[in-house]
Order: C-alpha cells, then structure tokens, then sequence
C-alpha cells in the first residue's frame, strides 16, 4: 500500500510538470545558427536507449525458449512502455533533458492450455539525461514492483514474493562512428523484502553499422546492430547475468545513423540471475527472436 501511495504522488508530481513544460514556448537560435534554449515535449532522447538490457522501457513482442530452475517452456515476453521527453535544454555545452518513462514487462507461457501469464513487472521512473558530444549520462529514479499472474498462481502454486522497491540509477555513454560503450550501476534505496542486496553493477557495448546493409526504396534503411549487456547484482553474489542482441534496425531514410524513431527484428539470449522479478532467485537461460519498438 505504501509503495503504490508513493507511486500515485510522483505519477501526480510528473502530471504538473508536464503542464507547465507543454505551454512554455522554444527558445531560439545563437549567432552561430546552433538552436538554445527549452522544447517542450521533445522527439528521442539525448540518451539513447539501451538496446540489450532487458528493462529498458520499450515497445517489444518475443518468443523465447527458456529454461530455469522451475521448468523448460516457451515463452512469449511483451513489453508496452516508452521513455517520454517533457523538457530539453540545449545550450551552448550541450543538452539537458527531463522525462518520465514507464513499461509492464510480462511473460506468458505458451506450453498451456490458456497461455497463462507468468509474472508481470511494473515500473515508472523519471529520467534525466545529459549529452555533451560523444558522452551522455542518464540518472533514473524509478519503482518497480511485480505480481504473479492468476492462472500461474493457481496450476503451479509458488511461493509469491512481495517484491517492490524504488531504486537510482546512474549510466555514462561513450559513442563514436557507430560504437558505444557503457557503464554504471544503481542502488535501491526502499525495497521490500528488506533483505534484498541494494547494489548492482552494470557494463555494455553497442555497434550499428553506419553504413546501411539495404534500402527499402524512400521508406525505410537497414542497418546491422549488434548489443551486449552484463550486470552484476549483490544479491546473487556479484555473478553475472548476460545479455545479448543482434540483428537489422529499421528506421528513416532521412534519419542518420541514429534515429529516434526505428524498429529491430532481433535475436536475443540470457544467461543469468532472472530479469524477471517475481522469480529474481532463479537462474535462466533463454534464447529466441523477437520486434523491438522505439519511438
């Protein structure tokens, strides 16, 4: 109850906010023809999302073959969620954005009669991102907390665990000609069981090709992209939880190597403490094939 009050104040906080962002009017350019000053609900991120860590808010359907210590099955993961801009600085020395972002992270299994849903995440965060160059950072504050779902609870019977916390993060981002790398870490601040290790580790890399592999007439290109992400958790030890996407990034003509609005057909795998959190305490491996959103 307390998790989902303090839920309800910031969701409230962030609903004002971006009233008064939204009728605050751009500012315009310097002598240089370089654009200053504040936007209102901008497109993208100076921050690009991270395109292997399995929590980033996204849009995204896959079909997995997973295995762990409670059974081998098929999945299928979902994911509804974005990271939304209300507000960007740009300035002389860079940019500075504001925003709030949110997802469900959910898992069903495919190997039952009605498609049972396994577990469901919630999380909703405000992110504040930065970029200077070649080098951004993202500082997040966000909550999580994750439920079992019914069908699951009635035909398997596990112990369900009352899992929630609000946690910080912080992430720095190097990139260059179609490279970047990674790394930084969090650390719960309230989480429920108190017994739960607060810090995590966390370092990835990034390629997609510059150059594009194939173009779809005016519609769309087709670039290779490529991603490895690895945490670290206290609560397992500091062992590490890997995972891995390649594939094609479809996005605009007219875009650049990077666009803000694009879509992936990606293979994926994990290895590792699970991702998902109501079974947090199990090791998993899965691999299959999924469609990842950005917008």
């Amino acid at each position: 109850m307390e998790s989902h009050l303090r839920l309800r104040k910031a969701l409230s906080a962030v609903t004002i906010g971006l009233v008064i962002v939204v009728a605050v009017p751009a500012h315009g350019q310097d002598a240089g023809g370089n654009r200053h000053g504040l936007t209102g609900l901008p497109e993208g991120d100076v921050f690009r999302p991270l395109l292997a860590d399995p929590k980033t808010p996204r849009f995204d359907t896959s079909v997995l073959r997973a295995s762990s210590d409670l059974r081998t099955t098929t999945v299928w993961a979902v994911v509804f969620g974005e990271n939304i801009g209300l507000a960007r600085w740009d300035f002389r020395r860079g940019q500075f954005q504001v925003g709030m972002g949110g997802a469900v992270f959910a898992q069903f299994d495919l190997e039952t009669a009605s498609t049972d849903l396994i577990n469901a995440d919630y999380v909703v965060g405000v992110p504040f991102t930065f970029r200077n160059g070649a080098l951004s950072t993202q500082l997040r504050v966000y909550h999580q907390s994750s439920h079992l779902g019914d069908e699951f609870l009635l035909h398997d019977r596990p112990q369900r665990i009352n899992l929630s916390f609000e946690s910080i993060e912080w992430l720095v981002s190097y990139d260059r000609a179609g490279w970047r790398v990674y790394g930084g870490g969090e650390y719960m601040f309230h989480r429920v069981p108190s017994d739960l290790q607060p810090r995590m580790a966390q370092f990835g890399a990034e390629h997609r090709r510059v150059t594009p592999l194939f173009r779809l007439g005016d519609a769309a290109v087709g670039r290779v992209v490529a991603a490895l992400d690895v945490q670290w958790w206290e609560q397992h030890g500091w062992g590490p939880a890997w995972s891995a996407k390649a594939g094609v990034e479809f996005g605009p003509v007219t875009a650049g190597a990077e666009p803000a609005r694009h879509w992936d057909l990606l293979v994926q795998y994990f290895s590792g403490p699970s991702p998902y959190g109501q079974f947090y305490s199990y090791e998993i491996k899965y691999l299959g094939a999924g469609v990842q959103f950005a917008f």
